[in-house]
């Protein structure tokens, strides 16, 4: 035997680099604290309020062993039917689920309250857990994204709101708010108040664009969930696209905006902006027939513009709440958005693909995620909705198809989420052409607010230009621009220069179908 060899071998493996047996053997451990969890079941069962503390922080899931959540689910069950919380109760409750034997029996419940001798540092032992079970939650996303990556078939964008939404909703579900003290908001309310008073103008949130409706809302105020409801072919979608470009065009207070179309393509919600703010009409911009002045004037006065206007818009169909989310936070994030407008509610899907839901149901969520949207990004959101039928089940008798709260398609929770809610009424639509008192309403539109949270009940009236995608107030001037007063835009007459994006230029004749006989319809 070569002893010379043997030696030269073991010094080689002596050169080699130490390796950690445990990621060979073990593997890596998720993050956990067992002793932790120990010590917070116990601290709850020793004292009366520390399930109170707890329960703020802690769900269930957030317990590395399973023994240790149906123990934690046991406790939530008996807060919930206010009994007290102990050794015995706890016990008692595990047996009558018949649990007790598959956590470690009346034994291991007792040695829980071993593991601590108060509740003195509950709420840090319960953040420890909390951050361990993050620590876990993002282990598995990554996970599960790493491998949806290396799928071919995998849409990247796709993929990209799929992981956006499942890390919001952790911060979601599990990253709360705590309780502010009255004195600290009263600092934030009076700072506000005081803001208020010195500032001159009325309207304090998102400008609508027309007098009459700022002076029942002073604006789209923030955090506010804003229903607007109407019968199909009403003009639901021309409305919501002037608030939208009254927003972000409004000479003092402009504000980027975010249109979330469900049913129309960007390109045709284009057209008809571009209708409204160049007069022309949109059956002539969809069709292409337009004549070298009005191509002038769609140059001049829309394209030129809106060109540089800070609107946003995603046609994306059935966009469910998760995608919508993301995508709002990334445009808050990047553009700081002051308004989202989604048309319309009933388009989109919920994020429940799979489970036992009904339709009802899954707008219920719909709404209510949509408030917290509100809240979270501190914007008002409008959302388009739908009437059911039975307003066109009431007869027809004057008034009695004025839209009610009752009339809103599909849940009842899309009132109850709401801080405002609007309908659009127009009697034209039901061949009512004059009123009671025989004055001609041809063009009337009524935004009838049924539902206001912070403010009154009123009606505000409305002329609907739909042939070029116009509201102006009813008794404005039609020609006024963004639906202000008549007389505070002058026309100005500038010809071809730069001034000409303000002008507002009145002729009959750029705005004529080819077999019109003189008549303007404006």
């Amino acid at each position: 035997m070569d002893l010379s060899n043997v030696n030269k071998d073991r010094k080689q493996q002596k050169r080699r680099p130490s390796v950690d047996l445990s990621t060979m053997v073990y593997g890596k451990i998720p993050p956990q604290a067992k002793d932790l969890e120990e010590a917070v079941l116990g601290a709850v069962m020793l004292e009366k309020n520390a399930f109170d503390v707890v329960i703020e922080i802690l769900k269930a899931e957030c317990f590395y062993v399973e023994a240790h959540q149906r123990i934690f689910k046991a406790m939530q069950s008996l807060a919930n039917k206010s009994q007290p919380i102990d050794i015995l109760t706890v016990a008692e409750e595990l047996r009558s689920r018949s649990e007790l034997d598959v956590v470690g029996g009346a034994y291991y419940v007792t040695k829980l309250t071993n593991s601590v001798v108060s509740a003195a540092h509950i709420e840090a032992h319960a953040r420890i857990i909390l951050q361990k079970f993050i620590q876990r939650e993002l282990i598995r996303i990554s996970g599960e994204i790493i491998g949806d990556a290396y799928e071919d078939s995998t849409d990247v964008f796709d993929l990209l709101d799929d992981a956006e939404s499942k890390l919001f909703e952790i911060t979601n579900n599990h990253l709360r708010k705590n309780f502010e003290t009255i004195d600290s908001v009263l600092v934030k309310t009076i700072q506000r108040i005081e803001d208020l008073r010195h500032k001159n103008e009325d309207v304090t949130g998102v400008p609508s664009g027309f007098s009459g409706l700022d002076k029942v809302t002073y604006g789209w105020q923030n955090t506010d969930l804003i229903i607007l409801a109407a019968r199909p072919a009403v003009g639901k979608t021309a409305f919501a696209l002037n608030l939208a470009r009254n927003a972000v065009m409004h000479p003092t207070k402009p504000s980027p905006v975010a249109f979330f179309s469900l049913e129309m393509s960007a390109s045709q919600l284009v057209q008809r902006v571009l209708s409204a703010e160049s007069e022309i009409w949109l059956e002539k911009i969809a069709r292409g027939k337009l004549e070298e002045h009005e191509m002038k004037q769609l140059y001049a006065r829309g394209i030129q513009r809106l060109a540089q206007a800070p609107l946003f818009i995603d046609d994306t169909p059935a966009l469910n709440i998760f995608e919508l989310r993301a995508k709002c936070r990334r445009l808050k994030n990047k553009n700081n958005i002051g308004m989202v407008i989604i048309d319309y509610l009933q388009l989109m899907s919920g994020a429940s693909e799979g489970k036992n839901t009904n339709r009802e149901q899954e707008i219920s969520n719909i709404s209510r995620n949509l408030k917290g949207l509100a809240k979270e990004l501190q914007i008002p959101i409008i959302a388009l909705s739908q009437l059911s039928r039975a307003v066109e089940q009431r007869g027809s008798k004057e008034g009695s198809r004025v839209p009610q709260l009752s009339d809103l398609r599909e849940s009842g929770a899309i009132e109850q989420d709401a801080d405002m809610v609007m309908f659009l009424y127009r009697p034209e639509y039901y061949d009512i052409n004059q009123s009671a008192d025989g004055e001609n309403i041809k063009g009337l539109t009524e935004v009838k607010i049924a539902k206001h949270r912070n403010g009154s009940l009123e009606t505000v009236k409305l002329k609907a230009l739909l042939h070029i995608q116009k509201f102006t107030m009813w008794d404005d001037d039609p020609y006024s621009t963004m639906g202000l007063p008549a007389g505070e835009w002058k026309p100005v007459d500038t010809g071809e220069g730069d001034g000409a994006r303000l002008s507002i230029q009145v002729s009959s004749k750029m705005n004529k179908m080819p077999d019109d006989e003189g008549e303007d319809f404006f």
